[in-house]
């Protein structure tokens, strides 16, 4: 495991892993070489069957990604905005398409590209002084990373529209009520709290898992009669895997399950 990237701290939990952005003197921004160290960091996880399950969180008390680094992108033009958009496109992709669950741990501001970030991760634990927002309006641009199309999915239409259109910057509570976050937990204690459920879905059938996730990760683009075929076409797969049948044998045995991922 490569772990000397220049903008993050990595580190292993047991299963889990915690991937960390450090720059916290400009509260996590974002910019080309912090994507481009994720990218590197999940390509990883994607291929170490070691790992079960991954944490993003952001360095210091007061900020998980407080957005795009703006210097960085004052002066881009249109095609190397394009480009710039495109790579974080396709992180957010690279985490969906991951075999594990991936958490937001929100310790502080989730604003703009953070906001986007958290959005790409599988779901979002949130420090009580966590703040969610796309505010790029007030640059005169918008989300460039999938915040309006993700936002969407997972708030709905009339919500996404509110906070991408007024720019507004909402808190923890606030995301917990209409669905942004998964939970909201004393701060402090949100990276634990995170690497806490990671570690217990790294206990799971890690194909069932990876099956899962990719069910509903396609599934929610689709119509239920679709929908509803993957998923008996993935159910059905299951029961050619060692893992299917060491986890009912445990269960009729009344023991733990010794999966293997096979």
């Amino acid at each position: 495991m490569q772990s000397n990237f220049e903008t993050l701290l990595v580190e292993d939990r047991g299963q889990v892993r915690l991937v960390t952005i450090n720059r916290p003197k400009v509260l996590n921004a974002l910019n080309p070489q912090v994507i481009a160290d994720l990218t590197a960091a999940f390509t990883q996880i994607a291929e170490d069957r070691s790992v079960g399950g991954a944490v993003i969180t952001g360095a210091g008390e007061k900020s998980f990604i407080a957005g795009a680094d703006i210097a960085a992108m004052a002066e881009m033009a249109p095609e190397q905005a394009k480009h710039f958009a495109q790579k974080g496109h396709a992180f957010g992709e690279l985490l969906a398409n991951l075999r594990v669950p991936v958490i937001a741990a929100v310790n502080g501001f989730a604003l703009g590209g953070g906001c986007e970030v958290a959005l790409a991760c599988d779901f979002i634990y949130a420090s009580e002084k966590a703040k969610f927002g796309q505010p790029e309006v007030n640059l005169g641009v918008i989300p460039g990373f999938g915040g309006t199309q993700r936002l969407l999915r997972r708030v709905g239409l009339a919500q996404a529209l509110e906070l991408c259109l007024s720019g507004a910057i909402i808190r923890a509570d606030e995301a917990l009520r209409i669905g942004l976050c998964n939970r909201v937990v004393p701060h402090g204690e949100v990276v634990e709290a995170a690497v806490k459920t990671a570690t217990v879905i790294a206990g799971k059938g890690p194909l069932a898992v990876a099956s899962a996730k990719r069910v509903l990760h396609r599934g929610a683009d689709l119509a239920l009669g679709p929908a509803n075929e993957l998923e008996i076409d993935a159910f059905a797969q299951l029961f050619a895997s060692q893992d299917q049948r060491e986890g009912m044998a445990a269960f009729l045995a009344k023991r733990p399950a010794a999966f293997k991922g096979e």
